[in-house]
């Protein structure tokens, strides 16, 4: 990853974005609940702490309780610190011993109803700065879906914007970031997928071999731009579907594995607690109910089994892609 000179990073520009964004996000979602809003929690850090490691703050923003979500969150912080965390630098050894900041725009959503989705999206700038040389930039982000009891219609929806909104960046793009989101997305002691993916990319600062902020940022923009086009249109879509006491079981029970890949895989959970980042709204991601069944196998033919045969793994939803009805 080398940096040139024409590379400059407007921290402010992206700073603005982000909190737009954040206001967007939870008024588009807000108005599909009808009965629950967020509650912010803006924090700082007090930089006469000695005993902390991040200086900076944020807005923690949390719907609970809601007519459609049962737990949602939707986070803005922008955070400073001395040195970049093992997790930063494995990849990008130079960096070691670099002070860096981090800020970024992160939300989950887990809606009541099991026939709509779980959703979750980020997008991030990292600028890692040392007295006397250029800093070093990179953003990073996507979003991806994890349905239950998934509907083609949404599953194409859903890719569809994530195709569209690539298209401006090369025909590569969508390709590129949608294997990259399954890759990622993915948990090894499970062997599957935690959903049906979306978009993921990181550590970008480059096109067509040069560093270009101004293009890379609009990447940004458009991706955490389209999560809303992607997501909304399904929980309007959904969030009035029937269900019973059987689809509650699996959603709570596919939720597990949301939980078991945020502690064990999940980079910016890592991240944030070996920065000794702000614990409350790292851990925001998690569902506030799931349930672990020791040994449990779908039945075949059922409508459980139909989400691990014809929607988890890697598939081209948008080609040659034909799931039972």
């Amino acid at each position: 990853m080398t940096q040139t000179t024409n590379s400059s990073v407007d921290v402010e520009a992206v700073k603005a974005y982000l909190l737009d964004l954040q206001d967007r996000i939870c008024a588009a979602l807000e108005a599909q609940d009808g009965e629950a809003r967020f509650v912010e929690d803006a924090w700082e850090r007090d930089p006469n702490d000695s005993s902390l490691s991040l200086t900076g703050g944020g807005r923690t923003r949390v719907i609970a309780d809601g007519a459609v979500y049962e737990k949602g969150g939707v986070n803005f912080s922008h955070v400073q610190g001395p040195q970049l965390p093992a997790s930063a630098t494995a990849s990008r050894p130079e960096l070691a011993g670099r002070s860096f900041q981090a800020l970024g725009v992160s939300l989950v959503i887990h809606p009541r109803n099991p026939m709509v989705p779980t959703s979750h999206a980020n997008v991030r700038l990292f600028v890692a700065e040392k007295d006397g040389e250029e800093p070093v930039w990179w953003m990073g982000g996507g979003f991806d879906l994890t349905p239950f009891y998934p509907f083609k219609d949404d599953v194409i929806h859903w890719h569809q914007v994530a195709k569209d909104l690539c298209e401006p960046f090369g025909d590569a793009a969508y390709p590129k970031y949608k294997q990259w989101c399954d890759d990622y997305f993915f948990l090894k002691h499970r062997n599957e997928t935690r959903g049906v993916g979306g978009l993921f990319f990181d550590d970008m600062n480059e096109w067509d071999g040069e560093i270009n902020f101004e293009k890379t940022f609009a990447f940004m923009q458009a991706v955490g731009d389209g999560y809303i086009d992607a997501y909304v249109p399904i929980v309007a879509r959904r969030k009035q579907e029937p269900y019973g006491e059987r689809q509650r079981k699996f959603q709570l029970y596919r939720r597990g594995r949301y939980v078991e890949f945020n502690l064990v895989f999940d980079r910016g959970t890592i991240f944030g607690l070996q920065t000794g980042g702000r614990t409350e709204s790292i851990l925001m991601s998690l569902p506030p109910v799931a349930h672990w069944d020791y040994d449990w196998h779908p039945e075949p033919g059922s409508a459980e089994e139909r989400l691990y045969k014809d929607y988890l793994g890697e598939h081209d939803f948008l080609g040659n892609w034909n799931p039972a009805e």
